[in-house]
């Protein structure tokens, strides 16, 4: 029996081993994160006729944090000021619930190209689709009953830089910004179908937002708190790595502050509870042991 030497077998090995990709018309799978034990305790605050919380028990495996438009600039120098002091505690956070088990998507909104190619990428484009109950909107605004009972004024301009500009040119943002850490298993789509059908295919059923900002993109995005309810997901607001668009010099005649806390109320009784970023960072003692 003549013996084949082992550069002649190469060729033929490779090509068995090498994703069918182009036979087969499908894209090669991609990894996604492991589905571990343990469970998360977030003291959920919400609003009817008084103030009330109550602790919510999520499952890591089925959890997901979405960040909404944490841009590296923006039109507005204040908001972009305001990002950049919020990012480096938000990066702690989502690292500190990566290595729990939850899953992180990263959403900023018109900057796909910068990601393109990339894993974190891929893999939500690749997520079958999934169909909805309801439909599946780019953008949800607020009906009239809402735009009459909402607590700011944001019709204008809700930018609070000394001097407006008036801005013409296109969005200046390319990316998320740089602190806060894209890597492993997390996910980047700025598409309400795409982040839903990933999350079907991943058995994701609650969802905590942060970002920017709150009374725009967080509420309006089509993976915003609006859209996310609507489709039946469980959905909490962070309510301390979040901001609104909003200036002091329209009414209410706050501060910023204190408009961005009455958009979170608003929030707490029309949509959804919030929570402390804290309760994201930890499992309740001997949830995440292996199981029998």
């Amino acid at each position: 029996m003549r013996r084949r030497s082992f550069l002649g077998m190469l060729p033929g090995a490779l090509a068995m081993a090498a994703p069918q990709t182009a036979e087969s018309g499908r894209e090669a799978p991609l990894p996604n994160r492991p589905k571990v034990p343990g469970i998360i305790a977030l003291r959920a605050r919400s609003r009817s006729v008084r103030v009330s919380e109550r602790v919510l028990r999520w499952e890591v495996a089925q959890t997901a944090i979405i960040i909404c438009d944490m841009w590296d600039t923006h039109t507005c120098n204040l908001s972009a000021q305001r990002v950049a002091a919020m990012a480096p505690r938000m990066n702690q956070v989502i690292n500190a619930s990566r290595s729990l088990g939850v899953m992180i998507i990263h959403a900023p909104s018109d900057t796909m190209k910068y990601y393109e190619g990339t894993p974190q990428r891929l893999r939500m484009q690749r997520a079958p689709v999934a169909s909805s109950s309801t439909p599946i909107l780019n953008r949800c605004p607020r009906d009239s009953a809402e735009e009459r009972n909402f607590p700011i004024d944001d019709t204008v301009s809700a930018c609070d830089d000394p001097i407006l500009k008036d801005w013409t040119g296109p969005f200046p943002w390319t990316r998320e910004h740089p602190a806060l850490d894209v890597v492993g298993f997390d996910g980047v789509s700025d598409n309400g179908q795409e982040i839903y059908n990933f999350c079907k295919q991943e058995g994701i059923t609650n969802v905590a937002l942060m970002g920017v900002h709150t009374n725009i993109c967080i509420l309006n995005r089509g993976f915003g708190i609006r859209q996310m309810t609507q489709l039946g997901f469980h959905v909490v607001l962070v309510r301390d790595l979040t901001d609104a668009m909003y200036d002091p010099r329209t009414r209410p005649f706050v501060s910023h502050t204190r408009g961005t806390e009455l958009v979170i109320e608003h929030i707490e009784s029309r949509w959804c509870p919030s929570i402390m970023s804290d309760d994201l960072t930890r499992v309740v003692a001997g949830t995440d042991s292996p199981r029998s």
